[in-house]
Order: C-alpha cells, then sequence, then structure tokens
C-alpha cells in the first residue's frame, strides 16, 4: 500500500473516531431537560420523587443515563421499604391477634362469643368505610379496637329484668326519711 492510501485510510479513520467520540459526548452532556425515566412494566415512580431525582441530577451535573440510574436505585429503595412495612403490619396483626385472644376482658373461651358482641356493636355503630378500614389496615385485631367494640356491645345488649328482693314489713315513712330519729 502507497503512502498517499495510507494516509487516506488513516484519515478516515481517525474521522471516523472523532465522530463516535463526538456522538459519545453527545450522548454524556447534561440535558437541558431530563427525559421521563424508563422504567420496567408494571412499575412507576412517584411523580414528586422522579421531579426531585430530575432536579438533583441537574444541580450536579448528571448525564440522563446517570439520572436513570439515580431513578432505577430509588424505584428499588422504595420497593423494598414498601415490602418491609407491609412486613411489619402482618407481624404486628398477628400479635395483636395472639394478645386480643389472651385477653382476660373478652379473650380467653369465650372470645367467638365475645366477638360476636363486639360485632353487633360494629354492625349497629360503623359505617361500611370504618369496616373497610378496619380490615384493610389489620386494626380490627388490635385488643384495645376489640374491647372498645365489646364494651359498646354489651352496653347496648338486651336488657334484663332484674329482681328485686320481697317487701319486709312496712315501714313509718318518718323513719324512711330519718332513720336515725327513732
Amino acid at each position: 500500500m502507497n503512502a498517499a492510501r495510507r494516509s487516506q485510510l488513516t484519515g478516515r479513520l481517525r474521522l471516523r473516531h472523532l465522530l463516535e467520540v463526538t456522538e459519545a459526548k453527545a450522548e454524556e452532556q447534561v440535558p437541558e431537560q431530563y427525559a421521563d425515566f424508563a422504567l420496567e412494566e408494571g412499575k412507576a415512580l412517584d411523580t414528586g420523587l422522579a421531579d426531585d431525582i430530575k432536579a438533583t441530577a441537574k444541580e450536579l451535573g448528571l448525564t440522563q443515563s446517570q439520572a436513570q440510574k439515580l431513578a432505577d436505585l430509588a424505584l428499588k429503595r422504595t420497593e423494598l421499604a414498601q415490602s418491609k412495612q407491609a412486613e411489619m403490619l402482618a407481624q404486628a396483626r398477628d400479635e395483636w391477634a395472639g394478645q386480643a385472644k389472651a385477653d382476660k376482658e373478652f379473650g380467653g373461651d369465650a372470645i367467638e362469643a365475645n366477638l360476636a358482641t363486639a360485632r353487633k356493636a360494629l354492625d349497629t355503630f360503623g359505617t361500611p368505610e370504618l369496616k373497610a378500614l378496619l380490615n384493610e389496615s389489620g386494626l380490627g385485631n388490635h385488643p384495645e379496637v376489640i374491647r372498645f367494640f365489646y364494651r359498646s356491645g354489651k352496653a347496648i345488649s338486651e336488657d334484663r329484668v332484674i329482681r328485686g328482693s320481697a317487701a319486709g314489713q312496712p315501714t313509718d315513712p318518718a323513719k324512711r326519711l330519718f332513720p336515725n330519729q327513732a
């Protein structure tokens, strides 16, 4: 190969390399405005959090790809926190249910009958929204919530007849008013 041809090929290679470097640098520049982050299908990043990531990326001079990595990390950490929170809530529900079964006031052998009394109060006074809240949050298993509804249920139970003792000897009304003056 002659020197002219070699020089021409070398020049083309340098030009190609220069174009590739220029394109890479263009991709690596800090964008004026960050594009929406690409997330796996079915996953979403809170809009406020995404905006915060974009603002922080801009402040730090991050490229779009670097900001994407930050968004991916934020999504991963958010999912992990939500998972741990769900585990803790499930554990608390189980603990509350165990405490309710062992409660001295309404637990023990009579728990089913006492829970029926509590359900009666909830059915009487509770709205569908309250019932949904207690079921979805697990607070319906909390011993103090059960205690409240149990006591309310007892208070609205059917009336009972209270029988007095047989009347004794008729007493003088004055003696009843002034028993020490006999």
